[in-house]
């Protein structure tokens, strides 16, 4: 029989942590327009501050140096993803007013289908209720895409204040040097796997004629970072375009089928073997986190899940009395034997 101070502790742990969440999931909601570019440019920081160490102690850069080489090479690489996005938000907005008649056409053909069959429907309304919808679904979703990169000169800004503030020599150990390891391993293979992913997807759709090929590509890259969901919206997108473009539904099979199996290759055999155990995190552990990051800072919030909840992991983990929360997210139950690689 359990011991009651021992059922009493963990009641009393387990409330402090509960209280501790809610406490944390509101300051970080409140204070979402400052943390949000704060965590990129921490994520950023972790990914070149290779480069400015090896400057530094390798090459020996006097540090101002090493400090505006390291930011450069910053600036270039949130400058291509930026001009890249760019072009693809130009090429959607130009062609959704083309292919919101395309739908509509193919809407009133199938009414007119339905309608040698018996169906009667309010074909006018729901037909402009499609030309509309499009277009504002679109617009709603470039506005996300806007908002984040508008927090680009602030992500820049901190992320010289970090750079200039970062010691080379220092020896990192203990936690600060595992979260500072796992983050750089997780961006580095993302995006990695989400290039070739958005190069694949790209040269599968131009195979087949599809317009737009590139664009899918791009987003396809972009979508990589959010697990699971990610991946199949990326290979559900090119539907509607394939169908207004093709008359065969054997194209609009071969879009959905190769694309779709490039993406189980690479998210769900690929990716976990290389992310380490810190970041294997179970299943439906990465859907809460897609939940509640989702909840707090949106469609950003999911981009940042899995890293965010790797790290709490790493933290939990040096914990004596935290340590099976931090086995239960990556599918340790209490008792269970770990899982071998």
């Amino acid at each position: 029989m359990p011991d009651k101070r021992d059922e009493s502790a963990w009641l009393m742990t387990a409330s402090l942590i509960v209280l501790a969440t809610v406490a944390l999931a509101v300051v970080l909601r409140y204070t979402r327009a400052v943390m949000i570019p704060f965590v990129f440019a921490i994520f950023v920081v972790s990914l070149v501050s290779p480069i400015l160490d090896f400057q530094v102690i390798r090459l020996r850069f006097p540090r101002l140096i090493a400090v505006t080489i390291t930011f450069l090479v910053v600036v270039v690489m949130i400058a291509v993803f930026c001009f890249l996005l760019t072009r693809v938000v130009q090429t959607i907005i130009a062609t959704v007013g083309q292919y919101s008649n395309s739908f509509a056409d193919l809407a009133n053909r199938a009414f007119a289908e339905m309608g040698r069959w018996g169906d009667q429907f309010n074909q006018e309304k729901i037909v402009n209720d499609l030309r509309n919808t499009i277009p504002n679904l679109v617009t709603n979703t470039l506005g996300a895409v806007f908002n984040l990169v508008s927090n680009v000169f602030l992500i820049l800004v901190i992320v010289i204040f970090l750079l200039a503030g970062r010691n080379p020599y220092a020896v990192r150990s203990g936690v600060y040097r595992d979260i500072d390891l796992q983050i750089r391993r997780y961006i580095a293979i993302m995006i990695a796997i989400s290039i070739l992913n958005g190069l694949l997807v790209w040269a599968i759709l131009a195979s087949v004629g599809l317009e737009l090929a590139a664009v899918f590509g791009m987003l396809a890259f972009i979508l990589n970072f959010i697990p699971n969901i990610g991946s199949i919206v990326a290979t559900l997108l090119p539907i509607p375009i394939a169908v207004a473009q093709f008359q065969s539904p054997w194209p609009v099979i071969f879009i959905v089928a190769v694309p779709g199996t490039v993406q189980i290759v690479l998210g769900y055999l690929l990716e976990p073997k290389w992310m380490g155990k810190e970041l294997d995190l179970h299943p439906v552990t990465v859907l809460l986190a897609l939940s509640f990051w989702g909840m707090l800072w949106g469609i950003t919030g999911m981009f940042v899940a899995v890293p965010l909840t790797g790290i709490l992991r790493i933290i939990l983990m040096q914990f004596e009395t935290l340590r099976p929360i931090g086995n239960l997210l990556i599918g340790e139950l209490p008792g269970s034997q770990p899982r071998s690689k």
